[in-house]
């Protein structure tokens, strides 16, 4: 079965290019396009697609209600974000919403078609330069604030540093291979260091791991 695609984008220029490089690959097929969030959210309520593509700049509402709505009502549906905001904001609040994969508008069909495919093998597609600021992101996260007022650091941490910042992003939701993206290393990385995480904090579970971390200071 071709993967069924909706876009929802308000540009007619991108919604062109982005049509074309569904229509123009034989296993994906376009169930619509329409140039609104409230359409969208109408389209998804009556084919539910496989795959939502949509901007973030509509014109009725904020794209970002409609990867909430698409997360809530049709959670078997991927989210691929395709728009021309590239700040931290816009891109963590995405993905906080829902999104699995975030490009920006330069991306060529031939990248967007490339996506939708990552996508539905469970990838999680993302422009090079917003990976490296969401890690980028994350890092800051890490760095302590000093203060010559604040209380006693607690004993050096249980886990490394790496482990620390991986164990941040599974608090936040991000999959395995979200996170290999990230920081550049393979989904079976991941889990190796996922269990070694385990191991040092006597848990069985992301749940269990990131409550035990965070009643010891670790997030």
């Amino acid at each position: 079965m071709p993967t069924r695609v909706l876009i929802v984008e308000d540009e007619p220029e991108f919604m062109r290019r982005f049509s074309n490089a569904v229509l123009n690959d034989p296993s994906l097929s376009l169930v619509a396009a329409v140039s609104t969030g409230q359409a969208g959210m109408a389209m998804l309520d009556l084919q539910t697609p496989d795959v939502l593509l949509v901007d973030l700049g509509l014109p009725d509402i904020n794209g970002v209600d409609v990867i909430d709505h698409a997360a809530r009502h049709h959670p078997a549906c991927d989210v691929l974000v395709v728009t021309m905001f590239a700040d931290d904001d816009h891109v963590v609040t995405s993905i906080e919403a829902g999104a699995s994969g975030y490009l920006l508008k330069d991306a060529s069909a031939e990248r967007i078609a490339a996506s939708i495919h990552e996508l539905r093998s469970g990838g999680a597609p993302i422009s090079p330069s917003i990976a490296r600021r969401v890690l980028e992101r994350f890092r800051s996260r890490a760095v302590p604030a000093t203060d010559a007022g604040s209380p006693p650091q607690p004993e050096p941490s249980l886990l490394t540093p790496r482990e620390a910042e991986l164990l941040r992003m599974v608090a936040k939701g991000f999959t395995f291979e979200t996170i290999g993206t990230l920081l550049d290393i393979s989904p079976h990385t991941v889990v190796a260091h996922v269990k070694k995480i385990y191991r040092k904090l006597s848990v069985h579970s992301r749940s269990e791991a990131v409550y035990e971390a965070s009643q010891l200071g670790l997030l």
